[in-house]
């Protein structure tokens, strides 16, 4: 695993705890926010093991193990969202979700013990859109975004005016909705709401970092979704013959040709099959003989 620690910048009374190379998986960002009566850390990572700041509460913005891999540094209230709850509970049911074959499974079970130190928190409780974390002249308002998860959440933190976004990330990769709770649709709405949402700082989990100002999110979080279009697309172009879903899944539409692991099928399988249900529902693609499909 590469080297763990962490930097801290401020925006307002906003700490941004940046992971190791800026944040890049398996490595993420976290939050610590201050009050006049309490203080709270959001998505203990990686990088926080060893180095993780005290704090009176715990916020997850989703249950995957890289935003939780220092929650064992904190023995104080955890909360995440309702839809998330089991997945953070239990390592199992966590593993469950990614949808991989059972060797596979395992393998992934082990790593998420070993390296990232998730044990499961059943004592964790869940929250809702539009809770409300009082700190004491500084409040945490849940933002629930699913699509990435089901209870992927962001956090509107005033009077500061910093909105973290989670792993609506910004990156070049782009959405991932590739969990078998994950959801194009939810992702794409989840957007459009963060764009509509007016901050002075946007917070993301991972190498964008912060972004100063709604027209820079705005125009950053444009191209980000557009990743879903250039996805949609190179489907299209690849339906010009009739295709099945095990070549969809062959021609990738997620990782690179490079990219090699048991993940890889399963959620280039899912995102394909997603795509493929929003064109046939939308008459851009038919199914011209059982299980095999063509651009219209």
């Amino acid at each position: 695993m590469p080297p763990t620690g962490h930097t801290a910048a401020h925006y307002g009374a906003v700490g941004v705890l940046v992971g190791a190379r800026l944040g890049a998986y398996p490595h993420a960002n976290s939050l610590l926010v201050r009050g006049a009566t309490a203080s709270l850390v959001v998505d203990p990572s990686l990088s926080l093991v060893g180095t993780a700041p005290p704090a009176d509460l715990v916020l997850v913005s989703h249950a995957h193990e890289d935003h939780i891999a220092g929650l064992g540094s904190y023995d104080v209230p955890v909360h995440i969202h309702e839809d998330d709850l089991p997945a953070l509970r239990s390592r199992a049911a966590l593993i469950a979700g990614y949808g991989l074959p059972p060797d596979a499974a395992d393998e992934a079970d082990a790593t998420v013990r070993d390296h990232f130190h998730v044990r499961g928190r059943p004592d964790a409780t869940g929250f809702e859109e539009g809770t409300v974390f009082d700190l004491g002249g500084r409040t945490v308002t849940v933002v629930h975004l699913p699509g990435h998860t089901v209870g992927h959440c962001g956090f509107l933190i005033e009077p500061d005016g910093f909105l973290f976004v989670a792993d609506i990330d910004l990156t070049s990769f782009g959405p991932y909705y590739g969990d078998v709770g994950s959801s194009l649709a939810d992702f794409e709405a989840s957007m459009r709401r963060c764009g509509e949402i007016d901050a002075r700082w946007y917070g993301t989990s991972h190498q964008k970092g912060v972004i100063e100002g709604a027209a820079e999110f705005r125009r950053r979080l444009g191209t980000f979704a557009g990743v879903v279009e250039k996805r949609e697309a190179s489907l299209l172009a690849f339906l010009g013959d009739p295709r099945t879903v095990e070549e969809i899944v062959g021609h990738r539409l997620v990782y690179r040709p490079h990219v090699e692991g048991p993940h890889v099928g399963p959620v280039e399988r899912r995102t394909a099959v997603q795509h493929l249900h929003r064109l046939l529902s939308e008459g851009r693609v038919a199914e011209v003989e059982e299980g095999r499909f063509r651009a219209t």
